[in-house]
């Protein structure tokens, strides 16, 4: 069976690994399909989307040519070739890809910026763990500061409570679980859809979840809703969220994100490497 190759367009085997014609992978290919960004534009896009910090936290520069240590990007040349960097913490720089395949480009800055982002998320949730531990073993000092803590916990109920009501009334979200449109297997869990890849049996981000928040919503969820998904589970990917309903502590939120690049090496980022 032949198979189109979303790089270059021809027409290739679909037992290869790679396209003999522009050689990117298949897996990449297939990738491509499931809704993940083919251009500069489309990863930029795609970064503003999902709510990242600002680059100049991050360290992921879509379009530039930074030239700055410890720093991943993505820019055409004058020459017309796009071109995929990392800065080491030296300031030497590491060239991914250097090529006329745009498609292929932004698809190695995008596994990267993946990657970073369950490392952060990681990071958030062992950061929280911890926190919570500290401040379960600590006590208040004082009359006043247990009646400063009744006091709050009391606003914060019956805050939460009126969030609560207000929410149950305007939010038409689907049910966190597995949905079936269009052939397609998908997963929604804190207001963001990810799709089911059959070749590649990996789970990924929908770049345009308009489609799906129009049509899957608390009113017609049942009618999509399934329960016997055959591949690989969405709890075993880098992007489930382990048991959070709390949204705002989600990786798309900045406080996901060490609050000074410079922290970014105990997140796993190993700026002196070959990538």
């Amino acid at each position: 069976m032949k198979i189109k190759c979303d790089y270059c367009g021809q027409m290739i085997d679909e037992g290869l690994d790679r396209c003999p014609n522009c050689g990117a992978s298949i897996s990449a290919v297939n990738r491509m399909a499931s809704g993940e960004p083919k251009t500069i534009e489309e990863l930029k896009q795609w970064y503003v989307a999902h709510n990242l910090p600002p680059e100049e936290k991050t360290r992921f520069f879509i379009g530039k040519d930074i030239k700055e240590p410890k720093a991943f990007g993505i820019y055409k040349n004058s020459n017309g070739d796009f071109v995929v960097y990392k800065n080491k913490s030296t300031g030497e720089r590491v060239v991914r890809y250097e090529g006329s395949d745009e498609g292929y480009a932004v698809n190695e800055l995008y596994q990267r910026l993946r990657a970073e982002i369950a490392d952060q998320k990681a990071n958030r949730t062992r950061t929280s763990r911890s926190s919570g531990s500290r401040s379960s073993s600590s006590s208040g000092s004082g009359i006043w500061a247990l009646y400063a803590t009744i006091g709050l916990f009391i606003f914060t109920f019956v805050a939460i409570g009126m969030v609560a009501c207000v929410v149950a009334i305007t939010d038409k979200s689907p049910s966190e679980g597995y949905y079936r449109y269009k052939g397609n297997d998908y997963y929604y869990q804190n207001n963001d859809w990810y799709i089911y890849d059959l070749v590649t049996d990996t789970w990924d981000s929908v770049f345009d979840e308009s489609e799906l928040d129009s049509t899957i919503n608390s009113d017609t969820d049942s009618d999509y809703r399934i329960y016997d998904h055959d591949g690989s589970r969405f709890e075993d990917s880098f992007w489930y969220d382990e048991g959070t309903d709390d949204d705002s502590s989600d990786w798309d939120s900045d406080s996901s994100w060490d609050s000074d690049w410079d922290d970014w090496d105990s997140g796993g980022t190993d700026w002196d490497s070959d990538w």
